[in-house]
């Protein structure tokens, strides 16, 4: 069975650990390509668009598809509307792994905003120093607001032009603990997180770590992101493909 697993998420990579050691499938991972130097799959790996859907549609004929799994990110919408659409005009299934979002405890502090630019408007006039952990695409919008100091985790050193003056850029990639992160905003003396809801473990100890020190978080709403059938887990989208493979119980 040919899969195509759109991925660049840590259930993408544990998807293409499990499709790996699995003789049904011939997997293919497919990565946006916003991380020059990503880490090292075991499954077969494409980097880069597909053309928007008619080009999505072409590689899925041209590769003859059997399945396609959508483990993007929770803000890769247009990636996954693009699945939507192109797996609905080749009658390809689609599976999509939907990570819950981060829950806002009673103890937490959070204003929800829809995009960066109104998290910037959020921010206010007063100088802040500001931890942003949002990924490299959006800190441009920063750029407006150069009264506050920021400092923003990213994987990969950011490539836009326009950042505020006052920033430095502190390159790691989680997954992060609670101790290192509550030191990290102690010893950086941040006085406000930006954030986007993107759910998971992996840098969930910050929001632990704001709780602690009573500090606020703005975080950036998740967008509308279209998907196929819903699949809560690595596990359980094998076992969905596993239903569609020809000769299984539920497999034509």
């Amino acid at each position: 069975m040919r899969v195509l697993v759109l991925g660049g998420t840590t259930e993408a990579s544990a998807l293409a650990k499990l499709l790996a050691g699995d003789a049904r499938f011939n997997a293919t991972l497919s990565l946006a390509g916003r991380t020059s130097n990503p880490k090292a799959q075991p499954l077969g790996t494409r980097v880069g668009g597909f053309g928007g859907v008619e080009g999505l549609i072409h590689w899925l004929r041209d590769e003859k598809i059997d399945a396609v799994v959508d483990a993007t990110h929770p803000y890769a919408a247009r990636m996954s509307a693009n699945a939507v659409a192109a797996c609905a005009q080749t009658d390809v299934p689609l599976g999509s792994i939907v990570r819950p979002p981060w829950q806002r405890h009673e103890d937490d502090s959070w204003r929800i905003v829809p995009n960066a630019e109104a998290a910037v408007a959020a921010l206010g006039k007063t100088p802040l120093r500001v931890f942003l952990s949002l990924g490299r695409q959006d800190l441009h919008a920063f750029a407006s607001a150069p009264q506050h100091r920021y400092l923003a985790r990213t994987i990969e050193a950011p490539e836009q032009a326009a950042l505020p003056p006052n920033i430095r850029i502190l390159q790691a990639r989680g997954p992060f603990d609670h101790d290192s992160e509550a030191k990290l905003l102690s010893d950086e003396e941040i006085d406000v997180i930006v954030s986007k809801n993107s759910g998971g473990n992996a840098t969930y100890a910050k929001i632990e770590a704001a709780r602690e020190l009573d500090l606020p978080v703005i975080m950036i709403a998740r967008p509308d992101k279209p998907a196929g059938h819903i699949l809560g887990s690595p596990e359980a989208a094998v076992a969905w493909l596993h239903d569609r493979v020809p000769g299984s119980p539920r497999g034509v």
